[in-house]
């Protein structure tokens, strides 16, 4: 069983249209399906890590409306505690935009809503969760003062830090000194460090730079190429499950709850990288966010598949 995972984060709904193709600006596309999903990258972290068999605590701020409501009840019926989930009364919950094109590719536009309101506050209100975790998983889709705020905490009680910098954007030295993992994709890989990211050789490069930042360690995901793990001892890939994707939407996010999982049981940087793989592929075989996050026993059953 993992130890005890906190998620800092954000909470949104997702609105899906699956479309031939993602449209231009100014271009309407007919097509597809709409379907709504439980989503957001905290949400979708933590869920990811109570089905990858951890015990997780959420904090994240959502409105009082039906998909607050729904949001909560979903976290609940995953086992997550929802303690520090708060209900904003001044702003909606979260909601994203997101078209899936026929390869499985997306495109999202996002309201934050209540998750911009995750106050710096409402972490040290939680610093006893935070303080008793085995692991603290963040975002950034909420305020970066709120993420500071959350990392000192964690800091402070030895606490390991895994921060996923997505949506990219720049980030201090200080705030990196703070993080034991970080897990980027190649394109907040590039924002980070200036590097294009194209394979294992730019990885390499790109993950010396924030190294050398202060992270302690770092995993750069590479879509279906697998995962880059590098720390000052050793560096490799960590190649990739094959599968026919669906929906690549929160792929990312089931990774960094899976990885966040397998770090808890103390398995190995390079382990962890891959029963995050797995959990990954896993979930680009279906539509939506937080439906798509698989189970433990999925995850194991896929690993064993490979290892025959």
């Amino acid at each position: 069983m993992g130890k005890n995972i906190v998620v800092v984060g954000s909470s949104n709904t997702d609105m899906i249209i699956k479309v031939p193709r993602i449209p231009k600006p100014g271009e309407t596309v007919l097509g597809g399906e709409f379907s709504t999903a439980a989503g957001g990258k905290g949400a979708n972290q933590a869920v990811a890590a109570a089905r990858a068999g951890g015990r997780v605590t959420f904090i994240a701020r959502v409105g009082e409306d039906v998909f607050g409501e729904q949001a909560v009840k979903g976290f609940k019926a995953d086992g997550i505690d929802v303690e520090y989930v708060l209900r904003d009364r001044l702003a909606p919950s979260g909601v994203a935009l997101i078209y899936v094109d026929a390869l499985g590719e997306n495109s999202i536009a996002v309201a934050s809503g209540a998750n911009a309101h995750l106050s710096p506050a409402d972490v040290r209100a939680a610093e006893k969760a935070i303080a008793s975790a085995d692991i603290l998983l963040m975002q950034l889709e909420t305020p970066m003062a709120t993420v500071h705020a959350a990392a000192e905490i964690a800091s402070a009680h030895g606490v390991t830090l895994i921060l996923n910098p997505a949506p990219a954007q720049p980030l201090t030295n200080e705030l990196l000194r703070h993080i034991s993992f970080l897990i980027p994709n190649e394109s907040e890989a590039e924002l980070l460090t200036g590097i294009t990211v194209a394979g294992a050789q730019d990885a390499q490069v790109a993950a010396d730079i924030l190294l050398n930042r202060g992270v302690g360690n770092v995993v750069i995901t590479l879509g279906a190429a697998g995962a880059y793990v590098a720390n000052k001892d050793f560096s490799r890939m960590i190649p990739a499950f094959k599968v026919n994707p669906v929906d690549t939407t929160a792929a990312g996010d089931v990774f960094n709850g899976a990885f966040a999982v397998a770090i808890s049981e103390q398995m190995p940087i390079e382990t962890a990288a891959r029963f995050a793989n797995a959990a990954a592929a896993l979930s680009v075989t279906k539509l939506g966010a937080q439906p798509s996050a698989p189970y433990r026993k999925e995850i194991d059953a896929m690993i064993a598949k490979r290892e025959r």
